[in-house]
């Protein structure tokens, strides 16, 4: 694991942590923004009508409605990004982090228009009268990029797991255990069974599943957190004070939050910003490749619609309920994941600056070359749980952990316990205690600090479990659309049981890997796709100018 761990951290370094990822992901859609003269605004009002279906005709080639293909699509994008992904970027970045997000989102309505509709342009049909879209067809079919389109591909192919399956399951069964005590096997082996029920079905089906759910959990979710910020209304001025006056100064220290900078802030609200909307990634042209229309630009025109419904308004809900709870710099109770936990030397404590100072440049993304905060390595007595030496201190979860207890399959341990290089070694030997909490925790948590109390975590499982089953069935579509394309349709089965058995494995996962692997996964697919729309700029303001000119004279895209 530590191997995989280390390997993971390396290509997470060199591609979505990399300090270039997020100027580029922002570059591209800000250049398309200004080049096509502000479509996300322009077009806003008429990407309602045809997602109403006002041009629609029945003669129109594809599979699935206007409706139905965003859907899908939302489907794949409102997923636990909404709810863990927004709650851990402002773990990692502050209240600075929600700005950042809201940037991706309003540049990466533009960057949706544009994939899609040049992907709906090059569309073609399989061997079974399916549609076949994506990135990778206007890459081999415009661009004459084969080796491009082909890379695409089976990023797309891995990532269908690092982005769609094995965060989504994870996260379920991770949710399901802690607010209903189903074991996360139990929970594992239901859902993968309903997933395979889904997907065997093909687009189809997937678009009438979606369709139906995409609404239904969006409207659930967002009542629950209207009752968190209605509960805590006198922070909901404060909370956007802090968004926009951290935005480029990065998050100051506050309670068990250690600060980050702006770089750091900057960093993670994107990438966190773009695993929840994917605007970018390729992934939605995939979507929308199936609907019906005669015109590839009216189709992205509902593209411009999703980053709006995802982000500004599905995770600035989650935004706000997190930081006018103010549960984003408390610690509470919790078990250890050791991928986030580390043993240092020394005694620190966050009542003195310097300490908070050290930890914080400890923490960020490129350390010190002085950095007096050193791992530690030795043998620790232990009593009843008890660490006998004041002479270290656990942090976990980016915060000084307090109240630390030391257990052996769950009991209170007693004995010598052995750290190498700051981990805690030892079979069945794990820490808890009290510490900030991230991802889906984090926010189960802000649900319960409002009149809902427990039922709020509830509320916050339930929301969990549809956004992430919906988004793990549109990410098994675009993984066999990728594969279609790839090897035929013959392969499409055996992707679909390889993916069904992934996603029980995941239910078993540690979480803070998953995380990194769909880290890894999204940006595999969104630096090949952003080199290819680059290069289609020109045919993509043509078929801008061109849509524009007919919509104007015929009040109709046909």
């Amino acid at each position: 694991m530590e191997i995989i761990e280390n390997a993971l951290n390396f290509l997470d370094g060199i591609l979505g942590s990399a300090f270039y990822f997020p100027i580029v992901l922002l570059g591209v859609g800000v250049f398309f923004t200004f080049y096509l003269g502000f479509p996300q605004v322009r077009f806003f009002n008429h990407a309602w009508q045809v997602l109403r279906g006002k041009f629609a005709h029945d003669d129109d080639p594809g599979d699935t409605s206007h409706f139905q293909a965003l859907s899908t699509a939302l489907s794949g994008t409102v997923g636990t990004g909404n709810i863990g992904g927004v709650a851990f970027a402002i773990f990692l970045g502050g209240p600075a982090a929600l700005f950042w997000m809201w940037a991706t989102a309003f540049v990466g309505m533009t960057t949706k228009y544009v994939e899609v509709s040049v992907s709906h342009k090059y569309r073609h049909q399989d061997d079974k009268g399916q549609m076949v879209g994506g990135p990778m067809n206007y890459m081999e079919r415009a661009l004459n990029l084969k080796w491009l389109a082909v890379f695409f591909a089976l990023a797309t192919v891995i990532s269908s797991f690092g982005s769609g399956n094995l965060p989504q399951a994870n996260n379920m069964a991770s949710g399901l255990d802690a607010s209903f005590s189903i074991p996360p096997y139990a929970s594992g082996a239901v859902l993968a069974v309903l997933l395979g029920l889904v997907i065997v079905g093909g687009i189809k089906r997937i678009a009438a599943v979606a369709s139906t759910l995409v609404p239904l959990m969006a409207f659930i979710y967002a009542v629950g957190a209207l009752a968190v910020i209605i509960t805590n209304y006198d922070n909901i001025v404060p909370s956007f004070t802090a968004v926009f006056a951290d935005a480029f100064t990065g998050s100051a220290a506050a309670g068990g939050f250690l600060g980050a900078t702006f770089a750091y802030a900057f960093n993670r609200g994107v990438n966190r910003g773009l695993f929840s909307n994917e605007a970018g990634q390729g992934s939605a042209p995939i979507a929308h490749a199936a609907a019906r229309t005669k015109e590839p630009v009216a189709e992205g025109m509902v593209a411009i619609l999703e980053p709006f419904i995802d982000t500004l308004i599905i995770c600035t809900l989650t935004g706000l309920v997190i930081l006018s709870s103010g549960v984003w710099q408390q610690k509470f109770e919790n078990e250890f994941s050791r991928f986030d936990t580390e043993v240092v030397q020394g005694h620190y404590t966050e009542s003195n600056p310097r300490h908070v100072q050290q930890l914080f440049a400890h923490l960020d993304l490129v350390k010190p070359d002085n950095d007096p905060v050193k791992p530690f390595s030795g043998e620790v007595n232990v009593s009843y749980g008890v660490m006998e030496a004041a002479d270290l201190t656990v942090i976990h979860n980016r915060s000084i952990a307090e109240n630390v207890r030391v257990l052996q399959a769950g009991d209170a341990f007693t004995g010598v316990l052995r750290i190498e290089d700051g981990q805690v070694m030892g079979d069945q030997i794990s820490l808890a205690g009290e510490s900030l909490l991230h991802s889906v925790p984090l926010t189960a948590q802000a649900f319960q600090s409002s009149f809902l109390g427990e039922y709020g975590g509830y509320a916050v499982t339930v929301g969990l479990v549809l956004f992430a089953f919906s988004t793990a069935i549109a990410w098994s579509y675009y993984g066999d659309r990728a594969i279609t394309y790839l090897f035929g349709t013959r392969w499409i089965l055996p992707y679909r049981v390889t993916y069904v058995v992934g996603f029980f494995v995941a239910t078993v996962a540690d979480t803070s890997l998953v995380w990194l692997i769909s880290a890894v996964t999204l940006a595999l697919m969104t630096l090949p796709n952003l080199v290819g729309l680059m290069l289609m700029r020109g045919e993509i303001k043509t078929m801008t100018r061109e849509y524009s000119g007919k919509y104007l004279r015929q009040r109709d895209p046909g």
